[in-house]
């Protein structure tokens, strides 16, 4: 039997809302057992919280006061490291992770509030002097209310990453939760009240399962920033829908990361990442290494290599220690990857390993799905072209580095990619010409809060993580005062 959790609920105003409605089932998508249940927000529950923002921006001495800012954000991050364990244990029972992946998400967290506690304490502002005895000044101050909305696949780290740069600010939040991390949402709840120095409305939190409140976290004028992060396609309808307004819109968007291994690469190093960027929390990460573009002289050793470990990978709850891939978010999500591989196979992709849903009647109620390796010649395949949000990976061949990064580049997305080369030169050669925010050598998803991530082309708009993890939250002012 699984543990049961209480019924997650609104956080709004400082205080637990609709504290009379019904649940709905919260499901482990490890075994499909109901395991608690949560409060579903509406157009409603979003107004509520936007009000009692509002009023925090308005009301309280938050926006002015950047010590009561710094130490409000350590004092969060001392908070969530009390609770590390229990965060762990929520993820990998509302979200599937097994526990090593829930820790990593998790061990962010504290790291970037007191990162964002350097920045309260930094107006990044100047003075000049424009002419004799004239001077003037170029401050920043807070937008206001910000709207942050945050995907379900790692619900506890990248809400932080963007409401943590947001109080840096002087802003004020509202923070829509999705339904599939109501408990975290519960757990985040808690956290926040229980750091005296959050004044009461300045950070509030509604759970929903559809997009109501969303929506009007776009299309409301009380809301003039959106930090969003989550599919290309919901990114474009959010920046058409919030355009009316000219509202500032952050987008961290879909990727479809390349692994460029050249032929003079550590294959032992690159195998074993390779393996773990299509393994980690089950491929449903944005920067999951799902294309794997390899040299002629190695790519038949390489892929032999590779068809044979992910052929071997064991799916399994995190309950389950020997356990070295989780479960899809449910199984909907396992029924549409496999869709995705069979009409790709159908269109001529070969199956290296076929993978797909797992037979094992042990994980019957779970959402699991086996790893699988197609190899393509066609890169206008849509199995290459899209982000697939699951175990899978397509592998192509390449000759030389010009058609390498041609290869690499030929899909609309821009998140990130990893080059696989001894050659130091060519490392960086490679990595200047790669269209993408994050380039990792010799390695896979280097994320860190102190410097700027984010996306080109159709990943993103915007920076979240350092000094630019400001910019979606301020307003430029330039202030002239003659004094001679």
């Amino acid at each position: 039997m699984a543990h049961r959790l209480e019924q997650a609920r609104h956080w709004i105003n400082g205080e637990w809302a609709d504290v009379q409605s019904p649940g709905s089932p919260s499901i482990n998508p490890a075994t499909g057992e109901t395991i608690g249940s949560f409060t579903d927000g509406d157009r409603a529950a979003a107004q509520s919280a936007i009000d009692a923002a509002v009023h925090a921006f308005e009301t309280s001495g938050w926006r002015d006061d950047a010590m009561l800012r710094a130490t409000a954000l350590h004092h969060l991050a001392d908070a969530y490291e009390a609770r590390t364990g229990e965060l762990v244990d929520t993820l990998c029972l509302e979200n599937g992770k097994l526990r090593g992946e829930a820790g990593y998400e998790v061990h962010f967290i504290p790291r970037a509030l007191r990162f964002a506690a350097g920045l309260a304490l930094q107006s990044f502002g100047r003075v000049t002097t424009a002419n004799p005895g004239q001077q003037t000044m170029s401050i920043r101050q807070p937008i206001g209310v910000a709207g942050i909305i945050t995907p379900w696949n790692s619900p506890a780290y990248l809400s932080i990453r963007s409401v943590a740069p947001a109080l840096a600010a002087g802003c004020s939040v509202v923070l829509k939760m999705p339904a599939q991390a109501a408990h975290t949402a519960r757990v985040m709840s808690e956290i926040l009240a229980s750091v005296a120095e959050l004044p009461r409305g300045l950070v509030n939190i509604f759970i929903e399962s559809g997009s109501e409140g969303a929506a009007l976290l776009v299309s409301s004028p009380q809301v003039p920033t959106i930090s969003y992060t989550g599919s290309t396609a919901v990114g474009r309808v959010i920046l058409g829908n919030a355009a009316p307004l000219l509202k500032r819109v952050g987008l961290e968007l879909g990727g479809k990361t390349p692994h460029l291994v050249f032929a003079d690469a550590d294959l032992n190093v690159a195998l074993e990442t390779v393996i773990a960027s299509c393994t980690v929390f089950a491929g449903q990460f944005c920067m999951t290494g799902s294309r794997i573009l390899l040299q002629d002289e190695i790519a038949d050793t390489f892929l032999d290599r590779l068809s044979q470990r992910l052929s071997q990978v064991k799916p399994g709850p995190a309950a389950d220690s020997e356990s070295q891939i989780g479960p899809l978010i449910d199984k909907a999500a396992v029924a549409r990857v496999d869709a995705l591989v069979e009409d790709a196979i159908a269109a001529g992709a070969k199956p290296l390993v076929r993978g797909g849903p797992a037979t094992d009647p042990a994980l019957a109620g779970g959402a699991f799905y086996h790893p699988t390796l197609l190899e393509v010649t066609d890169t206008s395949l849509p199995i290459v072209q899209q982000e697939v949000f699951g175990p899978v990976q397509v592998a192509e061949r390449f000759s030389t580095e010009d058609e390498a990064v041609a290869l690499a580049n030929a899909t609309e997305y821009g998140l990130s990619a990893c080059v696989w080369s001894r050659d130091a030169d060519r490392s960086v050669r490679v990595a200047r010409r790669l269209d993408a925010g994050l380039i990792s050598v010799n390695s896979w998803a280097n994320l860190a809060v102190e410097t700027e991530e984010g996306g080109w082309k159709s990943s993103g708009l915007g920076r979240l993580g350092g000094v630019a993890s400001l910019d979606d939250f301020t307003e430029y002012k330039q202030i002239t005062q003659t004094y001679g």
